[in-house]
């Protein structure tokens, strides 16, 4: 499993608008290395911020 599908299972388990933090901390990942995640799964129109510092899967 790539660093993109851990984070998206993640934020699945989660189910709600998810902080850096936890998910990193859930998901066992360096937090620069998930801010490089993030970064691209909101470029590939996967995940959305739908309040500052939050982010939420794409339905």
């Amino acid at each position: 499993m790539d660093s993109k599908e851990k984070v998206l299972k993640v934020m699945a388990e989660i189910g709600d608008a998810v902080r850096p933090g936890d998910i990193a901390e859930k998901a066992g990942m360096d937090k620069k290395e998930l801010d490089k995640v993030i970064k691209v799964l909101k470029s590939e129109d996967k995940i959305f911020s739908p309040k500052r510092c939050f982010y939420q899967i794409k339905e």
